[in-house]
């Protein structure tokens, strides 16, 4: 059987990101920032789609001109 991904709340991702709560909820509004998914009345999102988005950012930095 596979492993599940951990499940990130809004306030565990906010404070891996370093970045304000409000943030995720903007980034979602605007389809920007990591997939997340509702559990009942809950958002959450699992560690591996975290991860893949972190590396979609970096790999778009990389190749955006100076």
């Amino acid at each position: 059987m596979k492993s599940l991904d951990r499940l990130l709340t809004v306030e565990d991702l906010a404070e891996y990101l370093n970045v304000p709560i409000a943030t995720i909820y903007a980034w979602r509004y605007r389809g920007k920032g990591p997939k997340g998914f509702r559990v009942g009345r809950h958002l959450r999102f699992r560690e591996g789609d975290v991860g893949r988005w972190l590396s979609d950012q970096l790999a778009q930095s990389n190749q955006s001109p100076p």
